[in-house]
């Protein structure tokens, strides 16, 4: 594994204390996705990369992710995150969220997930939904675009239909069962002053409630990065307040605050094979 080649000494101590931890703590951003084909949006390069039509027009990610779209041209705003809702719906979770899955399955504690995805992948990967906390929303769930309550509700109904060549909604866009209104992603947005972060608060509360007894936490952090720190600050809390050691995997940002934490310069996937190499024949030398 490359992994293994390039940093046997860091490979080697998470894998120890994965091995010695009473319950697996995941913290994921954008990088963890990368690995199973997702886009990331790191960059204005990146993000027409991935939506050209929106390159065409020059408009940047933040403009377009922002509540006020769906007022002024909401056409546009569902023809982004309806693509992105289908993109998700189709997208397999890469195989390192069954390595996860499973070293949280041998802990005696189990395992939770701390994300700022909003992809749902951690849930379609098989990880238990009440141990999940979406930090910034699901696109799986919508929510009133006025709002005219905290009530979210699943998005399984809405079926997209697109116009690719354009990035706009061509049917119609979902309406909210309360008022009537148009309702859109219940996702934490630029500017957003309307998000109805109801359920990411009950997430978070029963995953602060798992924590309080799980003993020996092993945070594992995958491709969480600076620029937007949500993931960084949650998983420097739990070091903080439980036993917790970090294990973080950065293949850009990869410094831990403290000595006995460990750093991995990689991507999510190459270094969870490494590390699970390596518990699974314990005997052999990753030099």
């Amino acid at each position: 594994m490359p992994g293994t080649a390039l940093y046997p000494d860091a490979i080697r101590r998470a894998a120890e204390v994965i091995a010695d931890a009473d319950a697996l703590l995941v913290g994921a951003g954008a990088g963890m996705g990368v690995d199973s084909g997702l886009p990331d949006f790191r960059g204005t390069e990146g993000f027409w990369r991935a939506y050209p039509a929106l390159g065409r027009r020059g408009l940047k990610f933040y403009e377009v992710a922002t509540p006020q779209t769906f007022d002024t041209d909401p056409a546009l705003a569902w023809g982004f995150y309806g693509h992105r809702l289908a993109l998700y719906r189709d997208t397999v979770p890469h195989a390192g969220f069954d390595i996860l899955r499973r070293w949280g399955r041998q802990m005696r504690h189990g395992c939770g997930v701390f994300t700022s995805n909003v992809d749902g992948q951690f849930q379609r990967a098989g990880f238990e939904g009440d141990r999940v906390a979406e930090c910034h929303g699901s696109i799986h769930h919508l929510q009133c675009a006025r709002p005219c309550s905290q009530a979210t509700w699943p998005a399984d109904e809405f079926i997209p239909v697109l116009d690719e060549a354009h990035c706009t909604l061509r049917n119609a866009p979902p309406t909210c069962p309360r008022c009537g209104a148009m309702a859109r992603p219940n996702i934490l947005m630029f500017g957003d002053s309307g998000w109805s972060e109801r359920r990411s608060q009950q997430q978070q509360l029963r995953l602060q409630r798992w924590l309080q007894d799980a003993g020996r936490v092993v945070v594992v952090e995958l491709g969480a990065g600076t620029a937007i720190p949500t993931v960084r600050h949650f998983s420097h809390a739990a070091l903080r307040n439980h036993q917790a050691v970090l294990v973080r995997i950065n293949p850009r940002e990869p410094a831990t605050p403290r000595s006995a934490d460990v750093s991995i310069a990689a991507p999510a996937l190459a270094a969870l094979q490494a590390i699970d190499d390596l518990l699974s024949h314990p005997q052999s030398n990753p030099n």
